[in-house]
């Protein structure tokens, strides 16, 4: 990755800032200046609070390039309290504890290396909420967010899951 494209992409990976359509309300991750909901313009940056629970997850045990030697690591679909679904890598927790609609948060840990250059990439990833005794936590609740069709929500979380491979896709039954 080139050092000016790191550097214009940190907002958004340090912070999760997307943005909130004026006209219907509905929350953006990641920003995309268009409203996917109503398709009015959305360019007022929202930062969301990196609280949510699982959705979907998958582990990969054939990585992309460059990252073999995470492998076998868990990708998962989170549902954010505000509403988007954000697909990153889960951390600090074994595969076999991940469950459906445990309560996770966003922390900020090293992603890559960028080979010979040595920039080292961060970014977020999401790991189970934990309380000050060091028992799981709870997620609350979101406010009612803008509703999208069902349909809409799986063929997004098949486009995401593709590319990483879908060896033990679970998901929500609804």
């Amino acid at each position: 990755m080139e050092i000016a494209r790191h550097w214009r992409l940190q907002r958004h990976r340090y912070a999760l800032v997307g943005e909130v359509c004026t006209h219907c309300g509905d929350k953006i991750f990641p920003a995309r200046d268009v409203c996917p909901q109503c398709n009015a313009p959305a360019k007022t940056p929202f930062v969301f609070s990196g609280k949510g629970e699982v959705y979907s997850y998958s582990t990969v045990h054939h990585p992309p390039e460059g990252f073999e030697h995470f492998a076998p690591y868990v990708v998962a679909l989170v549902r954010l309290v505000e509403g988007p679904l954000v697909a990153a890598q889960l951390t600090d927790v074994e595969g076999e504890d991940i469950a459906i609609g445990m309560p996770v948060e966003m922390v900020t840990r090293k992603l890559y290396e960028d080979g010979n250059k040595g920039t080292i990439v961060y970014g977020y990833k999401f790991r189970p909420v934990i309380d000050f005794d060091g028992n799981p936590g709870r997620v609350s609740k979101p406010e009612a967010p803008a509703t999208r069709p069902a349909h809409r929500s799986l063929r997004s979380a098949s486009r995401v899951l593709a590319p990483v491979g879908k060896a033990h896709l679970s998901q929500r039954g609804r």
